[in-house]
């Protein structure tokens, strides 16, 4: 398998191979960033399920649950 080539305009058209499945992140099993807690907070706050928010959470945890609140939110459209 060969990766692809980026193009002229790498920041408007980026490479497909950019996103991955948070379950098959080398780092999904570590603590969840300061962003990702900061924002996961503010997410559960605005859904009104502030025990969404955990301080537990793994990165790849903490991505799912940010989709979800996204999801719930309006936030992720």
């Amino acid at each position: 398998m060969t990766a692809p080539t980026p193009n002229e305009t790498p920041k408007s058209d980026p490479v497909s191979n950019a996103e991955k499945a948070p379950e098959n992140w080398t780092t999904g099993d570590e603590r969840m960033t300061g962003a990702q807690a900061s924002y996961l907070k503010t997410l559960s706050e605005e859904a009104g399920t502030p025990e969404a928010y955990d301080t537990e959470l793994t990165k790849a945890e903490a991505s799912k649950r940010i989709d979800e609140l996204q999801d719930a939110t309006g936030r992720g459209s």
